[in-house]
C-alpha cells in the first residue's frame, strides 16, 4: 500500500491563478471553455418558466431585458425575482445543456492537472509521495462535493479544515481562501466555519439550485460568496466557546436542592430549565430562587423559574450586548435549532478584553510609523512609491496603511534616507507579521491571536520610539 504526506511545495503558474479567489466568466473564457456570445438558459420547471441570457464580450452575464452583471448568482437572483440562487447551478449552455458549474469544475481539474506531480518522499524506501498543496486540496473537495450531492456531506472540525490550508486559525486573508476554494466547487460550511468555536464540527454541503429552507444557509453563503470577494467578518455568540460547550439543566417539575446543587457544584448564577433538548421553559438563578422564596417560604420551584433569553449562534455579538445588560446571560440555539450553550456577561467582556489590547497597540504602531515616514520623507515620494498611478488618490500621510508603511521603509533608496544602523531586511520581515497580526484584530478573526502577538506590538513600537522619537 503506498502512503501519502502532505507538501506545501512550490506552487505552479496554475494555482497562483485560480488558487483563493473565486473562479469568473472571463476564467472559463481565456481557457476556451466558453466563448462571448454563449447563450444561457435558466429553466425553473416547477413554475414552467425560463429565463435567458447572454455572456458579453468581457464576461458579463446580460440579461434579456439588458441589465448586466458580472456574478451568476446576482444575475439568477434579478431574473427570478428570489432572495438567493447559486447561479452557477442553475445557469446553463443553451445549446449543450451544461452548466456553468460543471464548466468550471471542468477548469479546476485542468488547473489541479498542470500542478507538480506527486513526488517521491526523500530518504524513503516505503514508496511514500508528497501531494501538492492545491492538488490535495482539489482531491478533497472534488470528494467533499461528491458526497454532498450524495446525500452524505462531509463532517470536519474547524481546526482540521484549516489544517488542509496550512493555517491554525481564522485570519481575515486564509478565510476568504477557503471559502473562496469552497465556493468554486459548490460547497459551503453549514454552520458557516467563521460563525463557531474553532473546534466545532461543520459540515461541507451543496445547495439545490433554489433553497428550501433547510438549505438557505448554505444557499445564502454561496450567493453571498459569489457575489463578493470580500466577506466581512464579525465576532459571533458562536465564536465563544461556552456558546456550543453544552448546557447545565433542569426539568421544569425538579426542586430546589437539585437546582441549587448544580449551580455549586459548577460555580454557576443559574441553570436551565428544559423539557426537552428543543424546549427552553426558563432559567433559575440565585436572585430568583432567593425572590421565589422571600415572597413565600412555601414556594413551589415553578415559582422560582424566569423567563430566558435565546440567541442563535451566529447572531453578531454585539447584538446581544443590550440584553445581556438587562439578563445577564442567554442561551444560544445551534444550527439544528438545538439549546447549545449559554453567554453571560463575563464571556462577552473577556472576549472583547482580549481584543482591547492589540487594539490599541495596533493604533500606537500606526501612529508610530506615521510620524517616523512624515518626519524623514517628503509626501510627494511616499505618493510616488504607495500610489504611482494615484488610483487611491493620496494627498496626505493619514491616507497611508500598514503596508505603505512597510513598503516605504524596505525600500532601498528610502531606508539609506532614514540613517538607522539597523538591518533592513529583517525590519521589513516584523513589519509583514505585524501586518497580518493587524488586520486579524481589525477583521475581527474570532480565534485567539498568537501568544507572542502582543509581544511583537510592543517591542515594535519600543523600537520605533528609540529611533524614531
Amino acid at each position: 500500500m503506498r502512503r501519502f504526506a502532505v507538501s506545501e511545495g512550490a506552487n505552479s503558474r496554475s494555482e497562483y491563478l485560480l488558487d483563493g479567489r473565486r473562479v469568473t466568466i472571463p476564467d472559463l473564457i481565456k481557457r476556451g471553455l466558453i466563448e462571448a456570445g454563449t447563450r444561457l438558459r435558466f429553466d425553473r420547471v416547477r413554475l414552467n418558466e425560463t429565463h435567458y441570457a447572454e455572456i458579453s464580450a468581457d464576461g458579463q452575464i446580460v440579461l434579456q431585458n439588458g441589465q448586466i452583471f458580472r456574478s451568476p448568482s446576482r444575475a439568477a437572483v434579478v431574473a427570478a425575482g428570489v432572495s438567493a440562487i447559486d447561479g452557477w447551478h442553475a445557469w446553463v449552455v443553451d445549446s449543450s445543456n451544461r452548466s456553468l458549474d460543471s464548466l468550471r469544475q471542468k477548469l479546476l481539474d485542468e488547473v489541479a492537472a498542470e500542478s507538480p506531480a506527486a513526488q517521491p518522499v526523500d530518504g524513503d524506501e516505503s514508496g511514500a509521495t508528497t501531494i501538492p498543496a492545491l492538488q490535495r486540496r482539489h482531491e478533497f473537495l472534488k470528494d467533499a462535493r461528491a458526497r454532498a450531492d450524495s446525500g452524505d456531506p462531509v463532517e470536519i472540525t474547524v481546526r482540521d479544515l484549516l489544517a488542509l490550508w496550512g493555517a491554525a486559525a481564522r485570519g481575515y486573508r486564509i478565510s476568504q481562501h477557503i471559502e473562496a476554494d469552497l465556493a468554486n466547487h459548490g460547497l459551503a460550511t453549514v454552520p458557516g466555519f467563521r460563525k463557531v468555536t474553532v473546534d466545532a464540527t461543520v459540515k461541507l454541503e451543496g445547495v439545490p439550485e433554489e433553497a428550501t429552507d433547510e438549505a438557505a444557509g448554505a444557499e445564502s453563503a454561496l450567493t453571498e460568496a459569489d457575489d463578493s470577494e470580500e466577506a466581512g467578518m464579525v465576532l459571533t455568540v458562536g465564536n465563544l466557546p461556552s456558546a456550543l460547550g453544552g448546557v447545565v439543566a433542569v426539568k421544569p417539575e425538579a426542586t430546589f436542592e437539585e437546582a441549587i446543587t448544580l449551580m455549586l457544584l459548577n460555580d454557576y448564577s443559574q441553570v436551565a430549565v428544559m423539557s426537552g433538548p428543543r424546549k427552553l421553559c426558563g432559567a433559575v438563578t440565585w436572585k430568583s430562587i432567593a425572590q421565589a422564596r422571600h415572597a413565600s417560604p412555601a414556594a413551589s420551584f415553578a415559582d422560582a423559574i424566569i423567563e430566558a433569553q435565546v440567541a442563535r449562534y451566529d447572531t453578531e455579538l454585539i447584538d446581544i450586548l443590550q440584553t445581556l445588560e438587562a439578563a445577564e446571560f442567554v442561551f444560544v440555539r445551534d444550527d439544528k435549532d438545538l439549546i447549545s450553550g449559554i453567554v453571560t456577561t463575563t464571556d462577552v467582556v473577556r472576549a472583547y478584553g482580549e481584543l482591547a489590547t492589540p487594539f490599541f497597540l495596533i493604533g500606537e504602531l500606526d501612529q508610530a510609523l506615521r510620524r517616523v515616514v512624515a518626519k524623514t520623507y517628503s509626501i510627494e515620494d511616499v505618493i510616488k512609491l504607495c500610489d504611482p498611478d494615484s488610483t487611491r488618490r493620496m494627498t496626505s500621510y493619514d491616507d497611508l496603511s500598514m503596508g505603505d508603511y512597510q513598503r516605504v521603509l524596505e525600500n532601498p533608496g528610502m531606508w539609506e534616507q532614514l540613517g538607522w544602523p539597523l538591518d533592513r531586511p529583517t525590519l521589513g520581515k516584523r513589519l509583514n507579521e505585524l501586518r497580518e497580526i493587524r488586520n486579524d484584530v481589525m477583521h475581527f478573526n474570532p480565534d485567539p491571536l498568537p501568544l507572542d502577538a502582543v509581544g511583537k506590538l510592543r517591542n515594535a513600537l519600543k523600537l520605533l520610539h528609540e529611533y524614531g522619537d
